[in-house]
């Protein structure tokens, strides 16, 4: 094995990139002519909402979600300020801070996926034929750290 991929697996990595960009861009934009923020908030309050507690220190939001650190930091002063979450020092490190979802947070969860939705469907789903999402899914997860895949 060369190490080096063959023009059809060059060709698929580029699809994969365009169609992935261009269906993010897509959604994003049915979420702002809707008066939604962009997703990555709804990613973020969404982590923070499958926590038991609510709450995730920075560095764990920064794994779970396709963020980088640099925009964490600004992202979460963002959600602070509009009210969607709070900051605490972490009781079992002082020098820790978590992030916790507020009900302002969960509710704006709630608003924004009937919108988060329905873009899916429009610019993802309703272009596959049945069955495809599932080979699709499974393909994908192939790529992604355990966590990730879920």
């Amino acid at each position: 094995m060369s190490g080096k991929p063959n023009e059809t697996e060059t060709a698929a990595w580029a699809r994969l990139i365009r169609a992935s960009t261009h269906v993010l861009a897509a959604v994003e934009a049915d979420l702002k002519t809707q008066g939604f923020p962009p997703l990555g908030w709804y990613d973020v309050l969404l982590e923070l909402k499958r926590e038991r507690d609510g709450a995730l220190s920075p560095s764990d939001i920064e794994n779970r979600t396709l963020l980088a650190q640099y925009n964490i930091s600004r992202l979460l002063a963002r959600l602070e300020t509009a009210g969607y979450v709070s900051k605490e020092k972490s009781e079992t490190d002082g020098r820790s801070v978590l992030v916790r979802l507020t009900g302002e947070g969960a509710d704006l969860l709630k608003r924004m996926w009937p919108a988060y939705a329905a873009a899916i469907h429009r610019h993802f789903a309703s272009r596959l034929e049945k069955g495809e999402a599932e080979q699709l899914g499974s393909i994908l997860a192939r790529l992604l750290p355990d966590r990730a895949a879920d």
